[in-house]
């Protein structure tokens, strides 16, 4: 669900270079270039060359989040809103990489100017979901102005969702069990909702309940690893040593980088 930093040097490399934008500042870090991608490297080849390119810029940001750097390519969607400021996409994709950066508060303002600039359901949706992380019942507002403009079952979907999220977070199962189920009614693969919904009975000590959610969650799409990694963690609440071992292997032949699988595996002394 999170992007992995490749190598943690990597950070004061990139992050020289944004300051400067020149890709000299990459060589004078010492660290050496070729810690980045070759098509990263380009593309800051290419600004330095043609600074005023925002189509390169905006290249440059999408490769930097894309690998991990969300802070570098923080500082690149800062210059292209500075220099056009009533672009509502490119204030979405600002708020979205403040996401990936972790900076929730700069991602509400960037979701907020685009929507000032026009109210797109999309970035409705956006700025609901970090409400209903942060427990702002702003959330339910949203979700339901977004229900009113009867989009489709698809935003339906993610409006459930983003309530049950809410729910979820705030302690109040019952509600947040009804949404994930809306939500699921209204689009039957919509994974992370069978996760959520199992975890409001796991987070409740309700292992078997959850398992049951996340095994059928593993028959709607049996590529699905989260859903393997969520019933080896109730099978580890439950003491079921062996059936957790399987199942935290299952979601790591499906998914070989799930970190927190292996970190079951150690801790089950598997690994």
């Amino acid at each position: 669900m999170y992007k992995r930093i490749a190598a943690v040097f990597i950070i004061a490399v990139v992050l020289a270079a944004c300051n400067g934008n020149d890709t000299r500042d990459i060589h004078n870090a010492n660290t050496g270039s070729a810690a980045l991608p070759v098509e990263v490297t380009n593309l800051y080849k290419l600004l330095h060359t043609g600074p005023d390119s925002n189509n390169t810029r905006l290249k440059l940001a999408y490769a930097l989040d894309s690998i991990g750097l969300a802070p570098a390519a923080l500082k690149q969607m800062d210059t292209l809103v500075t220099r056009d400021s009533t672009n509502y996409k490119l204030w979405l994709n600002r708020g979205s990489i403040a996401e990936d950066a972790k900076d929730t508060l700069q991602a509400m303002e960037s979701y907020a100017k685009a929507l000032h600039i026009y109210e797109s359901p999309d970035g409705l949706l956006d700025l609901a979901n970090l409400y209903a992380e942060t427990k702002n019942p702003r959330a339910l507002l949203i979700c339901s102005r977004v229900k009113t403009l009867s989009l489709g079952k698809e935003y339906d979907a993610h409006s459930a969702f983003i309530t049950g999220v809410y729910y979820a977070r705030t302690g109040k199962r019952q509600q947040a069990l009804q949404a994930f189920d809306e939500c699921i009614a209204n689009n039957y693969t919509y994974m992370v909702a069978y996760i959520e919904k199992g975890m409001v009975y796991f987070d409740n000590k309700q292992y078997d309940e959850a398992l049951k959610v996340f095994q059928f969650a593993a028959t709607v799409d049996n590529l699905y690893a989260d859903a393997y990694y969520y019933q080896a963690r109730c099978y580890e609440m439950m003491n079921k040593k062996d059936l957790a071992i399987e199942k935290f292997r299952q979601s790591l032949s499906i998914d070989k980088n799930l970190a927190e699988a292996h970190e079951g595996l150690k801790r089950l002394g598997a690994e």
